[in-house]
């Protein structure tokens, strides 16, 4: 059974797998990984949801504010592993969940166009793509997505 906890970016299990995340981020982005890399520190970030799976970090992902209407989802990541078991969907939930709980009301994210399981998650999950956004804004490899809470 999976449980998930609420907990901060000091969370052990939480780097363990954001490590992990970061090395197949590094293959799939190839040369432009350095670019994404900046964007993704983790240092302070105070809404993480941990999924575990009889005492085993199984998956992740974070937000924090991006403006006072809006939280940004960062660092989803499932191991492959233990893909194809709705994990992943159950931790976007919960930080859905926390984004209403704490008054905001939409939710934004970047992905990657190397990254399939990312975009088929969050079509899944009622996320519509957007205009690339920030810092993102012309990078060509990068898909943005929304969603109103």
């Amino acid at each position: 059974m999976i449980t998930l906890i609420r907990t901060n970016s000091n969370n052990n299990d939480f780097q363990s797998l954001v490590l992990e995340l970061d090395k197949d981020l590094a293959i799939r982005n190839g040369d432009t990984n350095d670019f994404f890399a900046q964007f993704n520190k983790i240092d302070l970030i105070n809404n993480v949801v941990v999924a575990y799976n009889n005492n085993e970090a199984v998956g992740c992902g974070a937000m924090k504010v991006f403006d006072n209407q809006t939280m940004e989802i960062k660092r989803m990541f499932v191991p492959k592993h233990q893909r194809g078991k709705g994990i992943a969907a159950l931790v976007l939930q919960n930080l859905e969940l926390c984004v209403k709980e704490l008054g905001f009301k939409k939710c934004i994210l970047e992905t990657g166009d190397k990254m399939p399981e990312a975009i088929g998650l969050y079509k899944k999950c009622h996320f519509k793509v957007i205009p690339n956004y920030g810092q993102y804004k012309n990078v060509s490899s990068s898909i943005c997505f929304e969603k109103m809470l």
